[in-house]
């Protein structure tokens, strides 16, 4: 079966039981989003919601998915009403919670009725997962070259990282085109650019917002959200590594771990990057209050390039840190 799904999931237990995971978000983002965005419009999606919402609708529509699963807890609440319009397709719906309180007991029950749904093992999954820890162990080392050794860009370590969470629908193939990427990545020089910089919160609807940064000398050498797509605290159990990924929990996960990162990785700056109309953007009330570097918020809206004010307002702000 081809299995949407609409926020990172225990994507192992997917590949064990056999079937194709589709994160419906890397679609929608690597294809054509304005028009997805369009589309969902044209049958109704308001103006005033979540551009990520919309392309999802149009990307499950279109995707000859056999079933969706949505997260209900832990993720956009919208997602409640996503799921609700696309009840009367063709297509299986299942819900799937992260617990707020990060509950042991209660995100293996979760995972345990996901197992049962999919009706496959915990051995075979635990198998599953020594398989793509494999892989992790990789990416893992993409990051180091990114952020100690200073030969991958910002963008490349965003791209490889937001992609683990469904591999590409294809580990093998991942896990190959990752491979010939280090190889060519490891006999680089290092980048030029005098200061390194920490993405914090969702990735952008903003095309070109990497590339931008590094035209004015800046590498982002800590991608907060996409780090936390590759499962870094993979060397744990299964049931732990689901439980330390910040991203379905509270503001205060994310800053410990933000915390940590910013130390270890050397940052002078912090673009935290919320997407229009979403939730998401309160947490910068507690992020600015918890985070003593430089620190811009950047909002996104529609898909499409950096627009000529936030251009204006970057370069200011590198000025600042720069005098």
């Amino acid at each position: 079966m081809r299995v949407g799904f609409t926020s990172t999931i225990p994507v192992e237990i997917i590949y064990a039981a056999g079937h194709t995971p589709i994160d419906l978000n890397n679609v929608f983002v690597s294809g054509k989003p304005q028009k997805m965005v369009e589309e969902a419009e044209f049958e109704g999606y308001p103006r005033n919601i979540c551009s990520w919402i919309k392309g999802m609708y149009s990307v499950a529509k279109q995707s000859e998915l056999d079933c969706l699963i949505g997260i209900t807890e832990g993720d956009c609440s919208n997602t409640h009403s996503l799921m609700a319009t696309l009840d009367e397709t063709n297509i299986d719906i299942i819900n799937f919670s992260y617990p707020y309180d990060k509950n042991y007991i209660k995100l293996e029950n979760e995972i345990i009725r996901l197992e049962s749904v999919f009706n496959v093992s915990r051995k075979k999954v635990l198998e599953m997962k020594k398989r793509l820890d494999l892989i992790r162990e990789k990416i893992s080392f993409l990051d180091k070259l990114t952020y100690i050794e200073n030969k991958v860009t910002g963008f490349e370590n965003h791209l490889w990282l937001v992609n683990s969470s469904d591999f590409n629908s294809d580990p093998d193939l991942y896990e190959k085109e990752l491979d010939e990427f280090l190889l060519e990545a490891k006999e680089r020089k290092p980048l030029d650019f005098d200061l390194r910089f920490a993405f914090l919160g969702v990735p952008p609807i903003i095309t070109d917002l990497y590339d931008f940064l590094l035209e004015m000398n800046v590498n982002v050498v800590y991608n907060e959200i996409q780090r936390q797509f590759s499962m870094p605290s993979f060397k744990k159990g299964f049931i732990e590594q689901y439980l330390d990924y910040t991203f379905p929990y509270t503001v205060f996960d994310r800053v410990k771990d933000i915390r940590e990162q910013l130390t270890i990785r050397n940052i002078d700056g912090v673009i935290s990057y919320t997407q229009a109309f979403c939730h998401r953007q309160i947490d910068n009330i507690i992020l600015k209050k918890k985070i003593t570097l430089p620190f811009m918020s950047v909002e996104g809206d529609q898909p499409g390039e950096i627009d000529a004010r936030t251009k204006l307002r970057i370069e200011s702000f590198l000025d600042m840190i720069r005098i």
